[in-house]
């Protein structure tokens, strides 16, 4: 079975399943097709937030299915393969990353797409590839040494080896460290908590981080103070100031 990428909503928070629980939800190149439509219908629906986890307790996602490797006649064709990592980049809403179990390869690479990671305190995090003879490729080295430093990250990438949810935690690969029972409970309070905010501005903050963490710097503070500028001319802006006005809790509306 090539497993499925579910998709569901509850007001405004999306949450992505990866969806193939006996294989650690390794990613089939289905299941990369799926991450292309579940990513289209978080950016085209009135979604504020976005929750992406695996099914079962045992991983998030193992990476790339790499028996499918082997369907591609040429280099090239792996080269240029469904990218499910660069897919998470292309959401626009915020994403709530809850790692419940291991996050390898791919799915680290997944996992370091999104904007806020958590993890239950079984996470086992890794990037594995060297032990197979090759590297990720999906923004491994990028994301790793940007989070975690550059000697950690070399640590990874060099050796292969994963690290447990504490010190991913240490590293600051991800922000939060919870109970396997509390790992979803405690992604939905965060989206929940994002959702509730200027929609228009939890974007903006998002292009913030972003150009932040690729902009000169002085070119990143005269970009934030553009979105800035723009969020100031939303109605939400509006909304907002007359609800702190009024004592009472503002009613965004993407406006």
């Amino acid at each position: 079975m090539s497993g499925t990428v579910d998709f569901e909503v509850d007001g405004f928070v999306a949450t992505i399943t990866l969806n193939r629980p006996e294989k650690l939800n390794a990613v089939s190149r289905e299941m990369a097709r799926q991450m292309d439509v579940a990513v289209a219908r978080c950016n085209s629906e009135d979604i504020r937030a976005v929750i992406f986890t695996g099914a079962g307790d045992r991983a998030f996602c193992a990476g790339t299915d790499v028996k499918q490797l082997d369907e591609f006649d040429t280099i090239w064709g792996i080269r240029n393969r469904e990218d499910y990592c660069a897919a998470v980049r292309r959401i626009r809403r915020p994403v709530i990353c809850a790692i419940n179990g291991y996050a390898l390869g791919g799915g680290l690479e997944m996992a370091m797409g999104a904007d806020i990671r958590i993890a239950s305190e079984t996470a086992k995090i890794g990037a594995p590839e060297i032990k197979l003879g090759w590297i990720g490729g999906g923004g491994m080295a990028v994301h790793l040494s940007r989070s975690a430093g550059m000697s950690n990250a070399a640590l990874m990438l060099m050796t292969g080896d994963p690290i447990d949810a504490e010190t991913a935690c240490k590293w600051g690969l991800v922000s939060e460290v919870c109970a396997r029972d509390a790992l979803l409970p405690r992604a939905r309070e965060i989206a929940a908590a994002i959702a509730a905010r200027a929609p228009i501005a939890a974007e903006h903050a998002k292009l913030n981080l972003d150009a932040a963490a690729n902009m000169p710097a002085d070119h990143a503070m005269r970009y934030e103070l553009d979105l800035q500028t723009v969020a100031f001319a939303t109605e939400d802006a509006d909304e907002g100031r007359k609800a702190f006005a009024e004592n009472r809790p503002p009613n965004f509306k993407r406006r």
